[in-house]
C-alpha cells in the first residue's frame, strides 16, 4: 500500500489497546462482536497519515463442524483454480458441467428425524 501523497510505502498500526505489532487480520480475528477496531495508516516519509475505525458486527464461526469447513474450504480451491482460467468458453463449459452433475446428482439431505 503506497502513499496517496508521495507514493512512499505505509504502515498500518492497529488499535488502540494493541500493540504496534499485530497485524489487521489477526486484530479482526482476535476481535469480539460490537468491538471497534482503530487503523492507521502512516506515511513516515511525508508524515501522511489516516485513521479508520471499523465495527465488528456480528461473528459467524464454522469452528468444530468439519463438514462446514471441509466444504469452506474446496469452495476456495474451486474459487481459486476458476480465477486462474482466463477463457470465457472454458468458464461457460465448466458451469455447464457442475450444473448437469448437479442436475443428475441430486443432494441427498440427513436428517435426524424419524417417523413412527
Amino acid at each position: 500500500m503506497d502513499c496517496p501523497a508521495c507514493g512512499a510505502p505505509l504502515t498500518l498500526e492497529v488499535g488502540p489497546e494493541r500493540p504496534p505489532s499485530t497485524s489487521l487480520r489477526d486484530a479482526v480475528l482476535a476481535a469480539e462482536a460490537d468491538e471497534r477496531l482503530e487503523i492507521t495508516r502512516v506515511c513516515w516519509d511525508c508524515g501522511w497519515q489516516e485513521v479508520r475505525q471499523l465495527r465488528v458486527e456480528s461473528i459467524d464461526t464454522t469452528a468444530g463442524d468439519e463438514a462446514t469447513v471441509q466444504r469452506a474450504t474446496l469452495i476456495d480451491e474451486i474459487n481459486d483454480e476458476l480465477a486462474g482460467i482466463e477463457s470465457v468458453d472454458t468458464l461457460e463449459e465448466a458451469l455447464a458441467t457442475i450444473r448437469r452433475h448437479r442436475d443428475t446428482n441430486p443432494v441427498t439431505t440427513d436428517t435426524d428425524d424419524t417417523t413412527e
